[in-house]
Parts: C-alpha cells; structure tokens; sequence
C-alpha cells in the first residue's frame, strides 16, 4: 500500500505510469535509510543530469502525511515512513482481517489446473517425489489466498512399460503372500532385481514388453496384477499424502487417457500435422529449431506426448482453466515446450496459459536418486524419524505438553516440508537429513516456536486488550517487527508471481528472527502504559506467523 503511494508520488511527478516506477523501487538494505528507495540512474541519461541531482530535486518536491521523511542519498530517493501512523494502521489490518491479511481477490472467477507430485504406482513414495507434492501444494495454496480456483491434479504413473516389466519380475520371482503383506517394498525388490538380472540376459528385456502388450491389449491376469500393484500404491501414497496435510481433487493418473488418445490423433492427421520419421509419426517444430514432438512409435504406441496431449485437451474441457500449471522436474523442460507448441499448431490458444514450473532435484551424495538401481531415500522413513525427533525434544522439554502426539506430528512434518520449501524452486538440493531435522537456525520448527511463544504470550496476558495505536516509547524497539508486518501482501503477491513458495519461507524465518530479537530486548508483559501496544505487536505476529505457515502447508502449534 505505501509502496504504491510512493510510486503514485513519483509518477506524478515524473509524468510516468505508476506501475512503471513500482516496479523499479528497491528496499533499503539498511532500515535506517528508509522503508522505500527510488533509484534515479536510469533517468540521468534522459534528463541529462547526474542521478544525485534529480534525487535531490524529486526529494524536494515530494511530501505526504505517511511519511516522516522523504530525502535524497547516492542516487536514491529514499521514503521514510511515519512510525506511528504505518504502524497503527498495519496493526489495526492484521487485527481486523486476521488470516485474511495478505489476500486479493486478482484470481475470482478464474481456475487454475495444476499438475503436482505424480509418483509412480508399485514404487515407494521418494525424497524424489516431495518436492513436486509440496511446491505444488504450496504454491496452490498461494493462488487460493488471491482468490483463484485450484483443481490440484495427482497424474500419478500408472502406465507403461516398466509395469510389464514388474509383472514379469513377480510372474518369475514374487511370492503372493509376501508381497500381500508388505506389498510396496516387496514390489520395489523384484523391480530392482529385474534391472539387475536384465543387464546380463537380454531376453528379459523382451519379455517385460510382452507383459505390458498384454496389458495393453486387456488381458485379464495382466489387469488384475496392474489393478492390485495400483490400488496397493494409492492407498499407500494416500496416508503419507495425509500425514503431510496434502488432498487433490483428482486423481487420473496415466491409464486414465488410453481411450481418450485416439480423438487426438485423429485430429493431428486432420489438421495435417504428422509426419512419418524413421517409421514413426511425429508432429515436426522445425521453425522453432526443437526435436520433433514423437506421437507414435513404429509399433503402434502411443507416447508421453499423446498422453500429456489428450490430457491437457480433458482438463481444458472439464475445468475451463485460465492457467494450467505443472510442477514436474527441470529435466522435463524440453517435453513441456512441445506440449505447448503442439497444442498452439492444433489451433489451442489457450495453450498460452499453460506453464512448465520446474524444480531442481533432490540429490544424494550429488547425484540423482534412482529406484531402478535402488538408490532412494523413503519419504515415509524421514517424516517418521522426524515426527520421533520432535516427540523426544517434548518429552524432554515440555512433558507436560498438551496433545503431544498431534505436536510431534506438526513439527516433524515441518521441519521436513520446509527445509525443502525454504529452498529456490528451481535450485537442486542436496539430502541431507541432519540439516533436515534441525530444531535450530532457519527451520520450520523454528518458526513454529516463535509461534508458540507469541501464543503462550498472549495467554498469559489475559483479558488485558490489545491496543493497535502503537505508542511512540516502543516504536523504534517494535519498527522491524513493523516494518516487516507491512511487507507480508507484497510477499505473498511476489511468491504468486514467481510460483516460487522460498519467498514465503524467507519471510517467515525473516519475522520470527525480528520477533524474538523484540523479545530479548523488551519485557513485553511489564505492566505500564505501552503493554496494550505490545500485545498488540505479539498478537498481529502470531496471526502473520500461522498464516506464512500456512501458505508453505505447515502447522503453526500453539504450544511446543
């Protein structure tokens, strides 16, 4: 809000557009400079003047009420906020709207498909696939808090080659009974050993086609294993996606568009866009100097690309989406750019909506986790050990704590969800499950203590009311805090804008070290004139803190 009064200020005065100038205002590396600085370097050259010059006479002409001080410094027209009057107001926002500080409402009337986690059935559900699962539930969370529509899409891997393959290991090797009991990990040995025994005898190779062509062409024992492996996975996928806090409102995975791939492939011939290559059909993007995109194979199957085809056409056509998103690895950058290539040649417009949101991998000891050469850190395993970590430091700590188990559970899933979160989106992280499980520095466990400290602060307080008109005695100790607070909307604004959920998660570690820095310098349940203000500052925190946490899927526990 001051930022576009700043802007509004400065484009007035400049005879520019007031989105123009926001854009290019900075924040002050040092807060006693300024909350807003306008740079004037790119000016000098078409006011013919030094950018020193122009500060100081924009410096000049400038005033409102919100700001105590508007000046000039190296170039920069740094704005000062009023103390008193911005922090009222921010505090009156918080109080008023609560978890609804932070939204908009750019989104209403429009959906967004979005396309996230998608792991493989009959396979463990990896390190691999959290970073998908919790951008993309995060960053759904983000676009709902502006007003849009989400339609969260699980595409799970139920399909292709590698089942005949795992039939064909559990026709060789398997043993009912033992993979009936513990059916996830059993099937991850036999998809292991097939690897392991096909480098030696090509044969097997072979025949772990001839098992998926008899899925294919519906062969009934072949459905049956297929049928049992998924429903094994999903329900096995469903309780870690509960443990997490995750939901999806479909589904489909792979096998779902079998019958719907032919409409489009028809429509490819109509349209006259295949083309034979090497005894396949492809639809070429030779202006655009990519591959072309492979739509059937020499043998008759279809591929990825028909698949992703027929798929984004369905959601198109069932949810009418402004945006559809998909949160798939970086590795997959090329298959997205012709999906959407493809469907613009098929006359889709709306095809520009579409967006390929990668992510860097997970990598241990700096190399990708594989399953096929069972290199693979179980998700299940590292949120157990965290929920045990969280339930040891209570029992040590706070024994006495209400609701320990649901306590545990909050802070060891987050010490997970936002050490990957707190991460760039499209940055590679390395595993590391001892930084992971840190209840100290920049974690999630972190910041939902500072949480629970806010809370415990305002219980012990009582009935004595809050009061958002911040005194001037605290308002320099409190200004950071402040400061901070008045940030939050632009925070959320900028994580939408760069479906990137680590700017949320900075700004949180950013609050809560702001927070307890208050803390140790102020005695904040002193009875005096100010302690109405400085419940107000706690409160307004512990609703900004459990809202960020939020955002990123994470609990916020009002005891720890």
């Amino acid at each position: 809000m001051y930022k576009q009064i700043a802007a509004e200020l400065l484009a007035k005065s400049l005879n520019k557009s007031a989105e123009e100038i926001e854009e290019q205002m900075e924040r002050p590396k040092q807060l006693q400079h300024g909350d807003y600085a306008f740079p004037c370097f790119a000016l000098a050259k078409e006011k013919r003047q030094a950018p020193q010059i122009i500060a100081a006479e924009l410096a000049n002409d400038l005033s409102h009420d919100v700001f105590s001080g508007i000046t000039a410094r190296g170039g920069y027209v740094n704005f000062k906020l009023d103390k008193q009057i911005a922090g009222s107001r921010v505090l009156r926002s918080i109080h008023q709207q609560r978890e609804r500080y932070g939204s908009a409402a750019v989104g209403q009337g429009q959906v967004v498909a979005i396309d996230l986690s998608s792991p493989n059935i009959a396979k463990p559900f990896s390190m691999g696939h959290l970073r998908s699962t919790v951008i993309g539930n995060s960053i759904s969370l983000l676009l709902e808090k502006q007003g849009y529509e989400v339609v969260r899409i699980n595409h799970v891997g139920d399909w292709g080659t590698q089942f005949g393959k795992l039939m064909c290991a559990y026709e060789k090797w398997g043993e009912e009974a033992k993979v009936r009991s513990n059916t996830i990990p059993e099937l991850l040995k036999l998809y292991i050993r097939f690897h392991e025994e096909a480098a030696n005898d090509e044969q097997l190779e072979q025949e772990g086609r001839e098992w998926f062509r008899k899925l294919e062409q519906g062969d009934a024992y072949a459905n049956k294993l297929w049928r049992w492996f998924r429903d094994a996975s999903m329900e096995e996928f469903e309780r870690v996606y509960q443990l997490m806090g995750v939901r999806f409102d479909s589904d489909a995975g792979e096998a779902f568009y079998n019958d719907k791939m032919e409409r489009v492939i028809e429509e490819l011939e109509q349209k006259k866009l295949l083309s034979w290559s090497e005894g396949a059909q492809v639809v070429r993007l030779d202006e655009q100097e990519l591959p072309p995109s492979l739509i059937k194979k020499k043998d008759g199957a279809t591929l990825y690309a028909t698949r992703d085809l027929a798929a984004a056409i369905y959601r198109k056509e069932t949810y009418g989406f402004s945006e559809s998103l998909y949160v798939v690895g970086h590795e997959q950058s090329l298959h997205f750019r012709q999906l959407k290539l493809v469907l613009k040649k098929m006359g889709y417009e709306w095809a520009d909506g579409i967006s390929h949101l990668s992510f860097g991998m997970v990598l241990q000891d700096g190399k990708k986790m594989s399953t096929r050469k069972g290199k693979l850190v179980l998700l299940d395993k590292v949120l157990k050990q965290a929920i045990q970590l969280a339930a040891a430091n209570i029992a040590k700590k706070n024994p006495e704590l209400a609701d320990k188990e649901e306590v545990a559970r909050q802070v060891g899933v987050g010490a997970v969800l936002f050490h990957d979160l707190k991460h760039e989106r499209i940055r590679d992280i390395e595993f590391s499950l001892e930084d992971m499980l840190r209840v100290e520095g920049e974690t999630g466990p972190y910041v939902q203590y500072t949480h629970a400290r806010a809370c415990t602060l305002l219980t012990k307080a009582g009935d004595i009311r809050c009061d958002s008109e911040v005194a001037a005695a605290i308002a320099a100790d409190a200004w950071p805090i402040l400061s901070l607070l008045m940030q939050f909307p632009e925070a959320v604004a900028d994580a939408i804008a760069n479906h990137d959920p680590s700017r949320i998660a900075k700004y949180v570690i950013d609050l809560a070290q702001a927070f307890n820095s208050y803390y140790g310098k102020v005695r904040i349940l002193d009875e005096d004139d100010d302690l109405g203000a400085r419940l107000a500052i706690v409160k307004a925190v512990a609703i900004v803190l459990a809202e960020g946490l939020r955002l990123l899927g994470i609990a916020a526990p009002k005891q720890m």
